[in-house]
């Protein structure tokens, strides 16, 4: 059976670069943000529309490495991250994620202890809107009882944050 692990917070904590050095370390597999897809090749004016394709997105993606059976699947965000952006940039939440249930066995939080890069997909980059949205991020989380846990540090430090908590979560 397949250990999912999902990297979830605020924009510019270091998950995408997170995500296949985790996978390398675990021997698994790794989904992309599909987020981060999309607003590349679309833009960031992002509406409930482009929200509800970035979840179909995530969904697809994840289904089709889980078809590949790995031990370990890393997820860089999932569809908890798109209900996150819906309450920042909509003001609400959207019923069809709330409905979503193929949640992670373990999610993962970067802090916000690596600076803010800008990347041309990033919209929350003050420090009160960082705050706001990682708050939000967590919201997410704890609103559903979901396990998840800080990880700290810089480069080698990060990684080995990451695989402690995955370790005291009992999972390796």
């Amino acid at each position: 059976m397949t250990k999912h692990i999902v990297l979830h917070g605020a924009e510019s904590t270091g998950k995408s670069t997170l995500a296949p050095r985790l996978a390398l370390r675990l021997g698994g597999l790794v989904v992309p943000e599909y987020g981060r897809t999309y607003a590349e090749a679309n833009g960031t004016e992002f509406d409930e529309i482009d929200l509800l394709a970035i979840f179909d997105g995530h969904r697809a993606s994840t289904a089709a490495a889980l078809a590949q059976a790995p031990d370990w699947l890393v997820s860089d965000t999932d569809p908890l991250m798109t209900q996150a952006w819906a309450i920042m940039l909509l003001g609400r939440r959207l019923p069809e994620i709330d409905l979503w249930d193929d949640t992670a066995d373990l999610y993962l939080v970067p802090a916000m202890d690596l600076p803010w890069q800008e990347d041309g997909t990033r919209l929350f980059g003050s420090d009160l809107a960082r705050r706001q949205f990682m708050d939000t991020a967590i919201g997410e989380l704890d609103r559903r009882g979901l396990r998840w846990a800080w990880v700290e540090g810089e480069g080698d430090d990060r990684i080995a944050s990451a695989f402690a908590a995955i370790q005291a979560a009992g999972l390796a």
